[in-house]
């Protein structure tokens, strides 16, 4: 008797497929989308794919893993065009350190540079999954906030030879480290996110907190005490080393190097006044809008979230707008903060008809793909 030979259908298919493989299929997707209209624009603007994937700082990263902080420093200058050995301590070690990593696999360096920050956005999703499940724990939230996050505006850097995606993917599990009570998780990624970006600072803070709280109320155990300990190593590590490396501090860097110091908003505020009420560059009046969103989405994570995830949302969008330097790449030093201040967003998305969601999130990947690679094509001034 002849066995009949029993197909599975698609939609059951995918029912089975993991969240996270599922999450990560989107991401890579929205991501693809990104690239593909860099891709368009780049070819009308006369310019190469590669060259706008590498762009900016992604030839610092190229050149330090290349060839180190001392080599590079031979050639490089202040924001006055004057030569400045220091200059490229101002970017963290961990990210082209692990472009060398896979580059000595044999593969081209700044092809290297994008694998690992494909591989670094693809290991965020199933964190980010995890801290949509502790606000909400329907399945669509967590594909919205990864869709949400991949497709924001200048998301288009996560698919560079550029930090944030490896800087998010470390935030996003160790503020899951945090909520899950896995305290060596939190510590270990917020010492190696203080080895990819300043923003970690915002992360040790939560982090350090969080595990006071656990020691002091909990009394559980050694685990906090690790986190509190481990958590602020890295970030404090690379200051010193730069220290003793070049007799600056990294504040002192970045103030010469690219005018970026504290200023308690007042660049920011001046730049989005301007903006707002006198004739400005498209560009300009699309980041103000971006920033002034974000700020929006800061007020109302306050009560919607647990506080780590409040705490982390809010102190990155007060990092961002207390720090002078290059204005309009302040949307672009949102990202990392994305993670959580969109959550309120995938909550209520999620609620809507689905042909409400499906078209918001389409216009807003679109939007997000435009912005990013206009900027890399059109805008002409550093992200």
């Amino acid at each position: 008797m002849a066995t009949a030979t029993v197909i599975a259908q698609p939609a059951r298919v995918v029912d089975r497929t993991p969240p996270w493989v599922r999450g990560v299929g989107l991401y890579l997707l929205v991501r693809a989308v990104g690239v593909a209209v860099l891709a368009v624009m780049s070819t009308a603007a006369g310019d190469d794919l590669l060259d706008r994937l590498t762009a900016w700082d992604g030839q610092w990263y190229l050149a330090l893993a290349e060839h180190g902080y001392q080599t590079h420093g031979a050639t490089t200058v202040d924001a006055d065009g004057q030569p400045y050995s220091a200059a490229p301590y101002a970017f963290f070690p961990l990210y082209p350190a692990a472009m060398s990593i896979v580059a000595a696999l044999g593969i081209p360096l700044p092809v290297a540079g994008l694998v690992v920050s494909t591989l670094a956005g693809a290991a965020a999703v199933p964190a980010l999954l995890r801290l949509a499940q502790h606000v909400d724990p329907r399945p669509r939230v967590g594909q919205l906030l990864v869709v949400l996050w991949a497709g924001a505006p200048m998301a288009g850097v996560l698919s560079m030879v550029y930090t944030e995606a490896a800087a998010t993917a470390l935030a996003a599990w160790a503020l899951v480290g945090v909520l899950d009570r896995r305290w060596v998780l939190a510590g270990v990624c917020t010492l190696l996110a203080g080895l990819t970006r300043s923003s970690a600072v915002v992360l040790i803070v939560v982090v350090v907190v969080a595990g006071l709280l656990a020691m002091w109320r909990d009394r559980a155990g050694w685990r906090p005490v690790a986190a509190v300990a481990l958590a602020p190593l890295g970030l404090l590590g690379f200051w010193a080393w730069v220290v003793a490396s070049t007799g600056y501090t990294w504040q002192e860097i970045e103030a010469r190097g690219w005018r970026v110091a504290w200023d308690y908003g007042a660049e920011a505020l001046d730049w989005i006044t301007r903006t707002l009420f006198t004739e400005r560059h498209v560009m300009e009046t699309a980041g103000v809008a971006v920033v002034l969103g974000a700020v929006l989405l800061a007020v109302l994570l306050v009560r919607r979230v647990p506080w780590p995830l409040a705490a982390y949302g809010v102190g990155i969008v007060v990092l961002t707008l207390g720090s002078s330097g290059i204005p309009f790449a302040k949307p672009r030093f949102m990202l990392v903060g994305v993670i959580v201040l969109l959550i309120p967003v995938a909550t209520g998305l999620a609620s809507r008809r689905t042909s409400t969601m499906l078209g918001a999130t389409a216009m807003w990947v679109l939007g997000g793909a435009w912005f990013s690679a206009y900027a890399l094509t059109v805008w002409g001034h550093a992200i």
